[in-house]
């Protein structure tokens, strides 16, 4: 660690900091009481802060009598100060797992700076305690040296981050936090205001109009390390609150845009230690979704998608004729191991297939001695079960999954199949895997909304080739468009946009707004866009789920300071909470 003291510090070192090379040095230390033990008179503590543990000794013929008492009673958390002379360890007492482990300090004084109630859970590494307690006390959670470890992490990425784009001729831009509100895929936190009543900002799902209206004012090349808010359920990668990395470029096209995220990464990577290769994979949307049935494809393993439909069409099955004939699909997946599990452990897995939209789970399992196990086999003839277990490169141990329905459900059921079976199987997915996923539709269709919307986002340029297809063919219209995926999880999001105010209309109408709620809800960008707007395109980058996965952590919570819980609730503060009547009439609002 970088040495932080000074002369008017009450240490002149840390607690990580001393080694063989310091013995004889007379230091000061503060820190916390780790543990302390009672040997034989000599009273050991391990002294912890930020940057490690150092084991101080106090010997009663080094220490006043007062002074010793105060070492004898010490609780765990007390803060301390210590002043002693640096030594060696005897060669029996060195500790290889500590940093600090061949030396100790012979405490000359020490005073106690704090004391502390018993702590709710022990401040180790790999507790078990549950979230909701760690994060009730998250301030003590702070303490574990993971913990701390988790937001260096967090602060070395930024600032790699920061100096990449720094040294790329971007400027770091501040974009308002009380805006309006606009549709962008979520609800909006939104923010009565009381010199306006009946009126309300919304808190920013993502600059993505600011900076674009930054491109309109010739900025040409600006970043923000942003904060964003999204109303929405949540999950272990999602946050109401969260941090990103936003960017944006004037006069590029969409190459261009990843060729500088690719350098920004690379460094990024570098930093925090972390090898990868560059350039990136560049792999199309659709190929993703016939390989992996999804956009954001861990291609750290293998268990592909494979597509059965021809072979199936016309065999006896309904549940695979009916979809392969009626413009769905029918697909599988091997998974090699699986093959003698119980029929009760196979069928469990219908319910991930179910949460995904399936109506059932197909499957057949081909044992290690020999058997053919499956309720379907004999509604597909030899000749039709022959060509599907030839296709998928079935053998003995191995056990097919099937899905049977339209593209987008039979490519959700099997793609979080896909990721179940890894994790029952252990399958090793070691380091790290990124790659660029380009090309997107521009628009989908909403069943439940029954309208289109945006694959994106609304400002998405359409390729030049597709922009007569918006009001004909919207869902046959492409964009460019390219998010940067991270083993299996989307890692950033980014197109070019689109510049002139005649297609972004196009594009509003064609997602079902009225030209009044076109000009209310966007009449700044239209007016922007109409002055000369240049080409631009951008990217956001997810802070804490690139965190997460460099620092391989499952949730994203444990790179965050003070997250939310799952609820959107903080137990430490106890927020959401109520306000007073008088607050609520300040600004004009009523509670039904």
């Amino acid at each position: 660690m970088t040495d932080f003291v000074n002369q008017n510090c009450m240490h002149d070192h840390t607690c990580g900091q001393l080694r063989a090379a310091d013995c004889d040095t007379q230091v000061t230390l503060t820190g916390w009481v780790w543990h302390n033990r009672d040997h034989g008179g000599l009273i050991f503590i391990d002294l912890r802060d930020r940057d490690g543990y150092t084991q101080v000794v106090v010997d009663p013929d080094c220490v006043t009598p007062e002074e010793f008492a105060t070492a004898e009673h010490l609780g765990r958390e007390y803060v301390l100060q210590v002043t002693g002379k640096v030594r060696m360890r005897g060669e029996d007492a060195v500790n290889p797992n500590m940093a600090t482990g061949e030396i100790e300090v012979l405490a000359s004084s020490l005073s106690v700076l704090n004391t502390s109630v018993t702590p709710p859970f022990s401040i180790e590494d790999g507790i078990e305690t549950d979230e909701t307690t760690r994060m009730k006390w998250r301030y003590m959670d702070l303490r574990r040296p993971e913990m701390y470890a988790n937001l260096k992490l967090r602060h070395d990425v930024a600032q790699a981050m920061r100096k990449a784009l720094n040294e790329r001729g971007f400027l770091e831009i501040e974009t308002p936090i009380l805006a309006n509100s606009t549709p962008e895929g979520a609800r909006d936190y939104i923010v009565p205001s009381r010199p306006n009543p009946g009126k309300f900002y919304a808190l920013p799902q993502s600059p993505q109009q600011f900076k674009q209206m930054l491109m309109c004012g010739g900025v040409e090349r600006y970043y923000q390390i942003a904060r964003c808010f999204r109303d929405e359920d949540l999950r272990a990668d999602r946050q109401p609150e969260f941090t990103q990395l936003d960017v944006e470029m004037s006069f590029v096209k969409d190459e261009e845009v990843m060729e500088v995220m690719e350098g920004v990464t690379a460094e990024v990577l570098a930093a925090v230690g972390v090898e990868h290769e560059f350039p990136l994979q560049r792999m199309q949307w659709k190929e993703a979704m016939d390989r992996f049935g999804c956009d954001r494809p861990d291609v750290r393993f293998g268990m592909e998608l494979i597509d059965i439909t021809e072979e199936v069409k016309d065999c006896d099955f309904k549940v695979f004729t009916g979809p392969a004939n009626s413009g769905g699909v029918v697909k599988c997946i091997c998974a090699k191991g699986a093959g003698d599990w119980s029929r009760g452990d196979v069928e469990k897995l219908a319910e991930v297939a179910a949460e995904n939209g399936a109506k059932g789970m197909a499957w057949i399992a081909y044992t290690t001695d020999g058997e053919e196990k499956s309720p379907i086999i004999k509604f597909l003839g030899d000749e039709v079960h022959a060509a599907i277990k030839a296709k998928a490169g079935a053998e003995a141990g191995d056990l097919l999954l099937f899905a049977a329905d339209t593209y987008p459900v039979a490519s959700a059921v099997l793609a979080a199949l896909r990721l179940r079976m890894a994790e029952l199987l252990d399958i090793p997915r070691e380091g790290h895997a990124l790659l660029w996923v380009v090309n997107f539709p521009m628009f989908a269709y909403d069943e439940e909304e029954d309208k289109y919307s945006a694959e994106h986002h609304p400002f998405t340029m359409i390729r030049e080739e597709d922009i007569d297809k918006i009001e004909s063919a919207p869902l046959e219209c492409g964009s460019y468009s390219y998010d940067l995926v991270m083993d299996g999880f989307e890692a950033g999001g980014g197109t070019i946009r689109i510049h002139t105010a005649e297609l972004q209309r196009r594009v509003l109408a064609r997602l079902g707004l009225a030209d009044e709620e076109i000009d209310e809800k966007f009449g700044h960008l239209l007016r922007a866009l109409e002055l000369g707007a240049p080409p631009h395109g951008g990217i956001a980058l997810g802070l804490d789920r690139v965190v997460m996965l460099l620092a391989g952590k499952d949730s994203i919570r444990d790179v965050i300071a003070f997250p939310k819980t799952s609820s959107a609730a903080d137990p430490m503060t106890g927020a959401p909470n109520e306000v007073s009547q008088r607050q609520l009439k300040e600004v004009s609002l009523k509670i039904l």
